[in-house]
């Protein structure tokens, strides 16, 4: 089946550390580690990790010595922080092009349905998707975030509105980047950043680099605003149709660091409810 490509190359300032080697498992098990368990358990056979220069040396010790041995993994480098469609194009070498293929951050746990659904979806109708979750479950503590809330009609993703300094208060979740409406319900849909991606996205990636020909850390080439490009209509009919698919997943991500505990909490009681195994990877 398809691989997944997990966007590990993010210099996580907020944060102040190596996200996707945080320890939120129940025996310390990195997000890394659980994630890649819960995407083999949909039925992903390959996971392609894609690191920068800095700390890829530590995210490949950490899968030599901690994931099993029969785990089909590969990795692609992004030499510089020049956005997500850059980070996809870097695990280019390291999937067929003839398939398709998920896409998912690596500081993000998006659940085992959320994965299910999006693996169901590229080994049947394999065409472009997005799995959006619901805001009430997709905000970890009560620090801001920013969020891609969608508009979607009949299924279908039309828009994506980056959202900034999301969060939760007495009153409701509120936004507090001046734009309107600034309260977002509970069931608003939002984009963690978790794709399906049909192959002819590969020519659509490697274009969109191509014409960004100021891309830098400050100017980068994100997905959501290709995505959003595509679905307005930007390339034609061909790849404008995004099916968005709906999960009863949390998203439980690593923003800030006062979010470890947090998530911690979480996964144990995934763990000890029955809606996680405990262990991260299938067959351990």
């Amino acid at each position: 089946m398809s691989a997944l490509v997990v966007l590990a190359a993010g210099r996580a300032r907020r944060y102040g550390g190596v996200k996707p080697l945080a320890p939120i498992g129940p025996n310390g098990e990195a997000v890394i580690d659980l994630l890649a368990g819960d995407a083999l358990r949909a039925g992903f056979s390959r996971i392609v990790l894609v690191v920068n220069p800095d700390t890829g040396g530590l995210i490949r010790d950490h899968v030599a010595s901690s994931w099993p041995g029969d785990v089909d993994v590969a990795f692609g480098v992004q030499e510089r922080p020049v956005g997500t469609v850059d980070a996809v194009l870097a695990a280019s070498a390291a999937v067929d092009h003839g398939e398709p293929f998920g896409v998912a951050n690596a500081d993000d746990l998006y659940g085992a349905d959320a994965l299910e659904v999006l693996g169901r979806h590229l080994g049947s109708v394999a065409t472009n998707c997005l799995v959006a979750f619901r805001l009430d479950r997709a905000l970890v503590g009560d620090l801001p975030v920013t969020r891609g809330v969608c508009t979607v009609r009949g299924g279908e993703l039309l828009s994506i509105s980056e959202r900034r300094q999301v969060r939760a208060t007495p009153e409701g979740f509120r936004s507090g980047d001046g734009l309107e409406p600034s309260m977002l319900d509970a069931s608003t849909l939002v984009s963690m950043n978790l794709w399906g991606f049909e192959p002819a996205m590969w020519d659509v990636l490697a274009d969109a680099m191509r014409r960004a020909t100021d891309a830098s850390e400050e100017a980068e080439v994100l997905l959501p605003e290709l995505v959003g490009a595509l679905v307005g209509g930007a390339h034609g009919e061909a790849l404008r149709h995004f099916a968005v698919l709906s999960t009863t997943s949390s998203c439980i991500g690593v923003t800030h660091p006062d979010d470890l505990e947090l998530v911690r909490a979480e996964i144990a009681a995934q763990v000890a409810s029955g809606e996680r195994p405990a262990d991260a990877f299938p067959g351990g």
